[in-house]
């Protein structure tokens, strides 16, 4: 019988975070390359895409416990 909420831990085989963590590799890239690395714009786009990386994983824990 398979667990109604599993442990937490396996979000990086869910598809909605590696597709965020395909988007945060993309942003830091373009970034880098066309976004001046000392201006808030640059911050900002990084710092948004990390959140979305972060927020699957904060949610996978949440819901094992």
């Amino acid at each position: 019988m398979s667990e109604l909420i599993t442990h937490h831990g396996g979000y990086r085989r869910l598809k909605s975070f590696q597709v965020a963590r395909l988007v945060y590799d993309i942003t830091v890239r373009f970034c880098d390359r066309y976004i001046d690395r000392h201006s808030r714009t640059h911050d900002q786009m990084v710092q948004a895409a990390r959140s979305g990386v972060q927020n699957i994983a904060e949610g996978s824990q949440a819901s094992a416990t």
